[in-house]
């Protein structure tokens, strides 16, 4: 310090000297008028410049022996420090030779402890990074933290673990152990699907699943908050959880997930049936649109065909024709030409015949016309779906099997929809075309029998 501050003092008389030289040769003469005034101010200035020098170096002198013993002292000063410096370094030397040995002293004298503290750390470690992941966490918060923080005391630090300890991860392990098996109740925060949070009644069945409210629950691990799946499972699994939570004792069904949420994380994300449909586009709304109205004229002839084939049947056992029947209408024919020979009633009867098959096979050729479509329906689906795909490839590469799973999904979900539409349509058709069918039969048997009773009378 004190040469710093001689130091400081000596740079001062300099500035201070450099100063007055600076204030001596400031006044400035008036611009010459020829050369003779230009010679006669240069003669002066350099006069007045060597008085100047003069004084300065007179200054310098009388300072001399002042900077001198500054000098004296700050050549001492450092002499004194390096001596300290050496002296230091020794002691530092010293220092490590002396915390060696204390190191090894301390690890003979640990002995097996060593072990059991190494131990003890990665036990303290395995089990911070379960209990993050828990959802028993979620009933009592805070444990991963205590043994992290003890494990990181052990590892930044030479201080050997207590009793107390020690006895506090056995107690947290037999803790996590004994909670698994139960079916507990408690109040937490839960943040709803649309981001509201309340205070709620949650159960939670072991370490495997957390509910509330008839629904499943997840803990973020990361905040250690308990929020709703955005995405509920079927609703089977909603009821089990319902009854889990409405059951105070006893033996109740619940789905159980053994892997403590993964599971249920993969059967929430797989798609339900609404969005497998919406997978298949356009092409897949066309072909059910298609087989909803397939659907309708089926059931629609399914009822009108059950209904004529009773009237048939009822009208077969009487022997008066009615009007409501095909069946009847087919029979007044023969009332309405009794003069008539066989040959004209032939074909009278034929006609007859023929204007009730339209009635009968009404809207089959549209269910027949549909069950074909479909199929090609679905086949168009594949191809745009196989296109898309295509040109992703041709845009982004096979990097990211994500840019192509659109195109796939609905390549093959249009080919299920066209199959799911076209095989009922063609075993609806079937049956109702053998219905159909089967009231012909009776028509024109009955108008054989008829023509062959004509017959026998004109003979």
């Amino acid at each position: 310090m004190k040469l710093t501050q001689r130091i400081v003092q000596w740079f001062s008389v300099i500035a201070l000297a450099a100063t007055s030289s600076a204030a001596l040769a400031a006044p400035l003469p008036q611009d010459p008028i020829n050369l003779d005034q230009l010679l006669q101010q240069l003669e002066q200035g350099k006069f007045s410049q060597s008085e100047s020098n003069k004084q300065r170096e007179q200054r310098f002198r009388e300072k001399e022996e002042e900077q001198k013993a500054m000098l004296e002292d700050a050549i001492a000063q450092r002499n004194q420090l390096e001596q300290r410096a050496e002296q230091l370094e020794t002691d530092f030397e010293q220092n490590e030779v002396d915390l060696g040995n204390l190191s090894d002293t301390l690890t003979q004298r640990m002995g097996s402890l060593k072990e059991l503290f190494g131990v003890l750390q990665q036990v303290a470690n395995d089990a911070s990074g379960k209990f993050d992941n828990s959802v028993i966490s979620a009933q009592y918060p805070g444990r991963a933290e205590a043994l992290k923080q003890l494990a990181e005391n052990m590892s930044s630090s030479s201080k050997l673990a207590s009793i107390e300890d020690i006895e506090s991860v056995w107690f947290a392990l037999q803790k996590e152990m004994t909670e698994s098996g139960k079916v507990a109740e408690f109040t937490t925060e839960v943040t709803a699907a649309n981001g509201d949070k309340a205070e709620q009644e949650v159960v939670r069945v072991g370490a495997f699943n957390l509910v509330s409210n008839g629904k499943y629950l997840e803990r973020m691990s990361s905040t250690g908050s308990v929020a709703e799946l955005v995405r509920q499972p079927s609703g089977r699994y909603l009821d089990t959880a319902e009854n889990i939570q409405q059951t105070d004792n006893g033996i109740v069904t619940f789905g159980l997930d053994p892997t403590g949420g993964s599971i249920l994380g993969l059967l929430v994300q797989a798609p339900s049936l609404g969005d497998r449909i919406d997978q298949g586009g356009t092409v897949g709304y066309i072909i059910l649109a298609l087989g909803a109205i397939g659907l309708l004229f089926a059931l629609e002839r399914f009822v009108s065909l059950m209904l004529l084939g009773n009237k048939v049947k009822r009208q077969l056992k009487k022997d008066k024709p009615s009007q409501d029947n095909p069946l009847g209408r087919v029979m007044l024919i023969k009332d309405k030409y009794p003069q008539a020979d066989t040959e004209t009633l032939e074909l009278k009867l034929s006609e007859g015949i023929l204007r009730e098959v339209p009635k009968i096979t009404r809207n089959l050729t549209f269910i027949k016309i549909i069950s074909v479509v479909a199929p090609l329906m679905g086949l168009l689906g594949t191809v745009t779906g196989m296109i898309n795909t295509f040109q992703a490839i041709t845009l982004f590469g096979t990097g990211d099997p994500k840019l192509m799973a659109g195109g796939i999904s609905q390549a093959l979900v249009t080919t299920v929809l066209g199959l799911v539409v076209a095989i009922p349509m063609t075993l609806l058709f079937a049956t109702l075309h053998t219905r159909s069918k089967n009231l012909i039969h009776i028509l024109q048997e009955q108008a054989s029998g008829i023509i062959a009773e004509r017959s026998e009378r004109g003979e």
